[in-house]
């Protein structure tokens, strides 16, 4: 596998091959249309607010623990384990 490999290349392999990486992947994007519903909407509730901050942390909490999957992954490839 070519250790030059880039960072899309990387998350379309983990995809393939991690069943951890597709369930964060899969919990990411429903936090993501989560957001995208609130989003749509001209005013917010407070509780509607709190739900949406409470949502960006989680999809950025998810979005740092697919980028370590990444790093450790590549690392592995570069080690030839």
């Amino acid at each position: 596998m070519d250790v030059l490999m880039g960072e899309d290349e990387l998350r379309q392999q983990l995809m393939l091959k991690s069943e951890e990486y597709r369930r964060l992947a899969a919990e990411h994007k429903s936090y993501a249309e989560e957001l995208d519903k609130l989003s749509a909407r001209h005013h917010l509730t407070e509780d509607e607010r709190l739900q949406e901050i409470m949502l960006k942390k989680k999809k950025l909490v998810l979005k740092d623990q697919m980028y370590s999957l990444v790093q450790k992954y590549r690392r592995e490839i570069q080690h030839g384990s």
